[in-house]
C-alpha cells in the first residue's frame, strides 16, 4: 500500500495545475518555479504512486486514467485543506466567519448585491471574500477550494458541483434611440443579427449564451466591441457603437440615465437562470450555508 505520509502537498498543488493546463511549463510558472524543479516533482509524485500520471506529448501534458484519479481525489484533499487553513484564519482574526464567493458580472449588476445587504443585516459579524469573475473561473474556484460558492451562468460546465436556482432574469436588447430598430414594439432576434453588437468577452456565459441563440438561426455574430461591464457596455451602446443583449436587471439603470431603448426580443429564449453553485451542501461552512438557506428562502 502506498505510504500517506509521503504525499507532498504542493506536489499536488503544482499536479492540479499541470493538469488543468495541460502543460508542465504552464503548471510550474502558475507556483513560480523552474520547469527542471517541476518535472523532479512531478517525477517523483509518478515513483511514489508507482505509475505513470502523465503522457507527455508535443501538445503538452495529459493524465492517464491513474492521473485522472489522482486529479479528481487530489482536487478534494487539496480544496478541503484549503478551508481548514481559512478558517483557522478566520478564528484567529475575531470574524464570526468569512464568506467566499465568487460572482459573474450580471451577478454583480443584478440581485446579488441587495441580497448580501440582507445578508450582512442578519449576519454582521460574518467578512464577506467576494470576487469578480468569468462563470467558469467562478466554478474552477470552488471546485479548487478558493472559494465555497459561486454564481454563475446556467451554461457553465459544473462536473462534480451541487447548484440551485438564485436567480431568473429576461434578455433585453438595448439600443439607442435613433437606431434602426428602435422605434420597434419588440425585436425578433434575426433581426438583431443584422446589426453590430457591443458585448462583453465571448468566453463570458452571456456571450456563449447569445452565441448559441445566433448559431440556433444560422446567422453570424457581428460583436463589433467588447468590453468588461454592463455600465461600459451601454456607455457604448449610448454612442451609436451597436445594439446590446443583456439581462434586464443590469440594463435598467442606465436605460434612463443614458436615454437608451429597451426592448423585448423574439426569436428566442429570453428566460435566463443564475446558479448558486457549491462542492457538498453538507460541508459547507456555517456562513455559507447560511446564505444558501437565505437564497433557496427567496424561491419557496
Amino acid at each position: 500500500m502506498i505510504n500517506l505520509h509521503r504525499f507532498d502537498l504542493v506536489s499536488l498543488r503544482l499536479y492540479l495545475s499541470v493538469v488543468e493546463a495541460g502543460s508542465l511549463t504552464a503548471g510550474a510558472a502558475h507556483h513560480g518555479i523552474s520547469l527542471a524543479a517541476a518535472s523532479k516533482r512531478m517525477a517523483e509524485l509518478e515513483q511514489h504512486c508507482a505509475t505513470t500520471l502523465l503522457l507527455r506529448g508535443k501538445r503538452g501534458v495529459t493524465p492517464t486514467p491513474a492521473g485522472q484519479s489522482l486529479y479528481r481525489h487530489a482536487l478534494d484533499v487539496v480544496a478541503r485543506l484549503e478551508q481548514l487553513a481559512l478558517s483557522m484564519d478566520d478564528f484567529r482574526s475575531g470574524a464570526a466567519g468569512q464568506l467566499r464567493l465568487w460572482a459573474n458580472t450580471s451577478a454583480f449588476a443584478g440581485f446579488l448585491p441587495r441580497l448580501l445587504g440582507a445578508y450582512l443585516a442578519a449576519h454582521p459579524g460574518v467578512v464577506i471574500d467576494l470576487e469578480d469573475a468569468l462563470s467558469e473561473d467562478a466554478a474552477r474556484a470552488v471546485s479548487s477550494g478558493t472559494a465555497e460558492l459561486a454564481v454563475v451562468g446556467e451554461n457553465t460546465p459544473l462536473e462534480g458541483l451541487q447548484s440551485l436556482v438564485c436567480d431568473v432574469d429576461e434578455l433585453v436588447l438595448v439600443a439607442p434611440p435613433g437606431h434602426p430598430v428602435a422605434a420597434q414594439s419588440t425585436v425578433a432576434l434575426a433581426q438583431a443579427l443584422d446589426h453590430d453588437l457591443v458585448g462583453l468577452a465571448r468566453s463570458t456565459s452571456l456571450m456563449r449564451r447569445v452565441a448559441a441563440e445566433a448559431e440556433s438561426v444560422s446567422r453570424p455574430l457581428k460583436l463589433r466591441i467588447q468590453v468588461r461591464s454592463f455600465d461600459a457596455l451601454c456607455h457604448m451602446v449610448a454612442e451609436d457603437l451597436g445594439i446590446a443583449i443583456l439581462p434586464r436587471a443590469a440594463a435598467l439603470p442606465h436605460v434612463v440615465a443614458r436615454g437608451l431603448r429597451l426592448l423585448p426580443i423574439t426569436g428566442m429564449r429570453t428566460q435566463r437562470r443564475l446558479l448558486l453553485v457549491m462542492r457538498e451542501r453538507a460541508r459547507l461552512s456555517a456562513p455559507a450555508q447560511a446564505l444558501v438557506v437565505m437564497v433557496e428562502a427567496r424561491w419557496n
